[in-house]
């Protein structure tokens, strides 16, 4: 992954792969991992520790006779990487390390929804996060997460909020910027990053569940993320949880994105509260015992409780992730209390706990979402 890279195949990109996901990792775990022998493992490596993407970490005892052993691990500073979140109002961007840990963010808003004038904005983002020079030669590759859905981590299909239809944007933006581009869902990408270096590492099966803006969700199985001709449809916002709750703008009762997105739960409370609130103030009422707020906010904890169980139910999954901005809503009494209640109510008595696990309510985990997309397109192009 420098500037020479040593010709490989898929034996090579596994490699690399299980070691950036799990390392530092023991030799024999590895090589058991990979069906690799010791000698077959040593001479897998050997490039990459000779180019320095790979080191070695400290010594731990391999038993009483032999050499003691070195774990192996990336070298997570070696190239940096770029994610972008679009919205309907801004790109918002994070400069992470190989493992899509964040070093620094930049946001930038949207001038127009023109394909152009977006690029633009992406490309100015990229080139702050590179540096105050503007000098992008150092970045490894960028990813761009997006509400919509794409084809080929290039080309976006559909993207109602910019009113888009087919968009080749990670073409547009890659001969702008001279980069390796890739463009995703940005529900998939937000997996991604769980899959390979979230709450969902070392998991075989889990699902995600999203809550902000809209409601979205992700499933991986055997240890890779189901993709359909429909994902990115949005169609896990729509599944029905309360018959007597509110209306989506699609005209939908009580469905996920009508009973957890932040802008129904704040517009519910502004109705009882006689003025409009912030999905943050709301959250802050319930917890301090607002009544009308611990209605709504209740309410949507035990809507989400239903969806995580139905998620359950369906995959026979025994780990949910929570994910998005609007997660924040699991860290106030209530709605955590039913939750709980939510899942145990629709959960045959007898089925096993299921584990639920909640990650970043910052609006930037979808950026970093992006940022692993655009790592995992580097690792599978190494030698190719």
């Amino acid at each position: 992954m420098t500037t020479t890279e040593p010709v490989l195949g898929e034996s090579g990109r596994e490699l690399v792969r299980e070691v950036l996901i799990h390392g530092p990792i023991a030799r024999a775990e590895l090589g058991r991992r990979l069906g690799l022998s010791p000698a077959s493992l040593t001479r897998l490596s050997k490039p990459f520790l000779d180019r320095g993407l790979f080191v070695e970490g400290a010594v731990e005892l391999a038993g009483a006779v032999g050499r003691p052993a070195k774990p192996l691990d990336v070298r997570v500073d070696l190239q940096r990487f770029v994610g972008i979140k679009l919205t309907g109002d801004q790109a918002l961007g994070v400069l992470t390390d190989l493992r899509a840990k964040t070093l620094g963010e930049h946001v930038a808003d949207l001038a127009g929804h023109s394909p152009e004038e977006v690029v633009e904005v992406l490309a100015a983002v990229v080139e702050a996060l590179a540096g105050s020079g503007g000098d992008v030669a150092d970045i490894a590759g960028v990813g761009v997460s997006i509400g919509g859905k794409v084809t080929g981590q290039q080309v976006v299909l559909r993207a109602p909020f910019l009113e888009w239809r087919e968009v080749d944007l990670g073409g547009m933006l890659s001969r702008r910027l001279g980069l390796p581009v890739v463009v995703e869902n940005d529900v998939v990408a937000l997996t991604e990053a769980e899959r390979w270096f979230g709450l969902g590492r070392g998991i075989d099966d889990f699902a995600v569940v999203t809550t902000g803006a809209g409601v979205g969700y992700g499933l991986v199985i055997h240890g890779r993320q189901v993709i359909t001709p429909d994902t990115g449809l949005g169609l896990g916002g729509h599944f029905p949880l309360d018959p007597t709750g509110p209306i989506c703008a699609d005209g939908h009762r009580g469905c996920s994105t009508a009973m957890l997105s932040t802008t129904s739960m704040c517009a519910s409370a502004a109705v009882g509260l006689g003025r409009l609130v912030s999905y943050e103030e709301l959250l802050a009422l319930a917890a301090a015992g607002n009544a009308v707020a611990v209605q709504v906010v209740g309410t949507a904890g035990r809507s989400l409780g239903r969806m995580i169980a139905a998620v359950a139910n369906l995959t026979m999954v025994g780990t949910v992730v929570l994910s998005g901005e609007g997660i924040g809503l699991v860290d106030v009494p209530v709605a955590a209390s039913e939750m709980r209640a939510g899942i145990a109510a629709d959960r045959d008595p007898d089925a096993s706990e299921v584990r639920v696990l909640t990650g970043d309510a910052d609006f930037g985990a979808w950026a970093r979402g992006a940022a692993a997309v655009a790592v995992q397109a580097r690792i599978g192009a190494l030698g190719a």
